[in-house]
């Protein structure tokens, strides 16, 4: 599946799609879960409740964003790629995290549940139609494709991990 073009999301995302080098995003989506695997199990559960600065999220309720951004993107190339274009809402990621109680559950758990979701979700990219990944729908009032979704999924836990290794682990 080539690249998506730039007119098949929002210029938000370029910041994530830009960060996905390869070609091949089923296999990216596939070898992101390894690395997410040992990126996260090397933080300690003791670490897992930092935060880098007063009012940011902790390093679990990072990870529940990770988790609830891999639901919600996955739910858009759900729809889209069953050819359904009913406008789809944007979401609110700092409600979302109050939420959710995150704090409460364990680092391993929290990773679990990321996982279990990318290793669903690449089943669900694996077996797309040519036509289903071309498909363009409408979510946070922008045209976003089913391929540009998958990128940026990619791209965002990339972002992400970035900013834990910056900010959290430095």
């Amino acid at each position: 599946m080539n690249r998506p073009e730039k007119n098949e999301y929002d210029a938000y995302y370029e910041k994530y799609v830009s960060l996905v080098e390869e070609t091949d995003i089923v296999s990216a989506l596939e070898n992101q879960s390894g690395e997410l695997r040992n990126f996260l199990a090397a933080i300690s559960e003791e670490k897992s409740f930092h935060a880098y600065a007063e009012g940011k999220w902790t390093i679990k309720e990072l990870v529940g964003h990770l988790i609830d951004g891999e639901r919600i993107f996955a739910y858009r190339a759900l729809r889209i790629g069953r050819a359904d274009l009913t406008p789809l809402e944007g979401f609110e990621q700092d409600g979302y995290i109050e939420n959710a109680n995150f704090n409460e559950r364990t680092l391993t758990d929290l990773t679990d549940e990321l996982l279990l979701l990318r290793r669903a979700n690449n089943l669900f990219f694996k077996n797309l139609s040519d036509a289903a990944w071309l498909r363009v729908g409408t979510a946070s009032d922008a045209a976003v494709s089913v391929r540009a979704l998958a990128y940026i999924m990619v791209g965002h836990i990339r972002h992400h991990a970035n900013i834990l290794r910056e900010r959290y682990l430095a």
